[in-house]
């Protein structure tokens, strides 16, 4: 009689291996797909930021289109998709204005989304 009950119990163990197993792969190929995207944009932010910091400070002094073309550069170098017209600079008395909107899509084999990001970064002289 207690053979019985622990044969109804065998194969248990396995099934629990290959769900667990099932969704750490699962999570794996998420992470691979998604994780390199936030990375790029965090870089991103980042390059923003110091382009802001210096856009004032340099010598000979910058103008938008040398600060568009550093951080589309960047960009590129990241591999994020964003044309050239979509880094917007201002530049005012004083101040610095840098963003960009772009959006990356993620297949998912079994779904498809976009995630939107939109880094900007400003800096003002005046006290």
């Amino acid at each position: 009689m207690v053979r019985a009950a622990r044969n109804k119990e065998r194969g248990g163990s396995k099934t629990n291996l290959l769900g667990s197993s099932g969704q750490s792969g699962v999570m794996i190929f998420v992470g691979v797909k998604i994780i390199p995207v936030h990375i790029a944009n965090y870089k991103m932010q980042d390059t923003i930021n110091a382009e802001t910091r210096f856009a004032l400070t340099g010598y000979p002094k910058r103008t938008v289109d040398d600060i568009r073309d550093e951080v589309w550069h960047k960009a590129q170098e990241l591999g994020i998709p964003v044309r050239k017209d979509a880094v917007q600079v201002a530049i005012g008395d004083g101040s610095v204005a840098i963003g960009i909107r772009y959006s990356v899509p993620i297949d998912l084999a079994v779904c498809q989304f976009t995630l939107e990001f939109n880094p900007h970064a400003a800096l003002s002289n005046r006290y």
